[in-house]
């Protein structure tokens, strides 16, 4: 069920039976939502949040959840920041004010900023040293470039050193609105309970100052990327242990109703079952890699589809080969009738197991809500898959994983 407040904050409880309550706010703010001078500032304010608000102190809030058995979290995207609580139930007027204090009432406090900036740039540099995850950014930035999709979330070290408490605030003051957020519930918990609560919690929703926030147009945030007519290939030198490969495109938002297509040829090609079509080629027969996976991203109005293998040097183009040669099966010819049926129930199977992680599900709910107003039950989307045929999947294949037509990003 859902409802929206007068303040413009929109509130969806999932119902559960258990004890063990998920609550947390979503906000549409993320890389994407910073200016070309605002490099990692969406996922320092997510980090400053936790250090004081005009009621707390930084040890305050840690102790709010964690003096009762409860845990505190947050995480930023390209696209979203979340912030969310797990507690037991009758510790829900606790949690509930503690959350809009902390995302519509932090005050940034320079002393905590000075500390805080030096444990991000510490992640930044771990990050850096992983090139097993730093390959996924600077695939991005070569898929959308000049664009804040194509940014680091973590940011630059040099200008993070920079912001000041203003600046912060500045940035709050735009974005965090309560008409862009979604207060979201799992658990054992009514909604005359949630409005109850929060009759008594408008004055914190709203941010000091009420600076509009930048129109989609400022942000860049209609994006149309045309495909690539020829492959693209670039090499960079990391002089890593092994190489670092990832190929792929940008694919359809998660408006458009062939991302689901996309997803399923994701999953069938390099999805977590050790039987998908890249493990068997690359790992069970030839024992080229540990890990290769297909991935598939939907943000609001694009997406990232791409292929992530490591290897020894020598056995990039071997590797590269039997990809292409996957890909060329899934674009040259339809599916067949038993290899789709049981590429639907694989998938639908490991939907429904997902499904049983209840912070997953608090956490998709609420980004799921966030973007398109609305949360597909499990019965939906198994109908949506059941629904796909072979001559969509193809048609699907050749749009986006043409092998003609990709990018491939080299860490040697």
């Amino acid at each position: 069920m859902n409802f929206q407040l007068p303040t413009g904050l929109r509130v969806i409880l999932i119902p559960s039976e258990s004890d063990v309550v998920y609550a947390g706010i979503a906000v549409a703010v993320g890389t994407r939502s910073e200016l070309d001078s605002e490099s990692g500032m969406a996922h320092l304010v997510e980090h400053m949040t936790f250090k004081g608000t005009s009621r707390l102190t930084s040890v305050q809030i840690l102790n709010r959840m964690e003096s009762v058995g409860g845990d505190l979290n947050a995480y930023t995207g390209k696209e979203e920041t979340i912030y969310y609580a797990t507690f037991l139930r009758p510790h829900l007027r606790r949690a509930i004010p503690l959350l809009l204090d902390i995302v519509f009432n932090s005050t940034f406090p320079q002393d905590e900023l000075e500390k805080e900036r030096e444990v991000v740039i510490d992640e930044i540099e771990s990050y850096n040293d992983s090139p097993a995850e730093l390959i996924f950014d600077d695939f991005e930035a070569l898929l959308f470039p000049h664009h804040p999709l194509g940014r680091n979330i973590l940011g630059d070290p040099e200008r993070l050193r920079h912001y000041t408490t203003a600046d912060l605030q500045s940035f709050v003051r735009r974005n965090y609105h309560p008409s862009r957020a979604v207060l979201f519930v799992k658990g054992r918990v009514s909604e005359k309970e949630i409005e109850s609560l929060l009759k008594n919690e408008y004055s914190r929703m709203s941010p000091q100052t009420e600076d509009p926030p930048l129109s989609d147009s400022n942000l860049g945030a209609s994006l149309s990327v045309p495909s690539p007519s020829t492959t693209s290939l670039y090499t960079y030198n990391r002089s890593t242990h092994q190489a670092h490969v990832m190929v792929g495109a940008c694919g359809y938002g998660v408006t458009d109703p062939r991302h689901v297509g996309l997803a399923l040829l994701s999953n069938i090609l390099g999805g977590p079952a050790m039987n998908s079509r890249l493990s068997l080629a690359l790992r069970e027969r030839t024992g080229l890699v540990y890990t290769v996976e297909s991935n598939y991203t939907a943000y609001t109005d694009t997406g990232v589809w791409s292929i992530y293998f490591g290897c020894d040097h020598a056995d990039v183009k071997h590797c590269l080969r039997l990809v292409n040669k996957e890909l060329r099966r899934l674009t040259d010819a339809p599916l067949t009738p038993r290899t789709l049926a049981a590429a639907k129930r694989q998938l639908k199977g490991q939907l429904g197991i997902a499904a049983d992680n209840s912070e997953n599900v608090a956490l998709s709910a609420a980004k799921q809500y966030l973007h398109t107003h609305y949360v597909k039950s499990l019965e939906q989307r198994f109908a949506e898959i059941d629904a796909l045929t072979s001559d969509q999947l193809l048609t699907i294949a050749r749009d986006i994983m043409n092998p003609d037509r990709l990018t491939t990003l080299i860490y040697q």
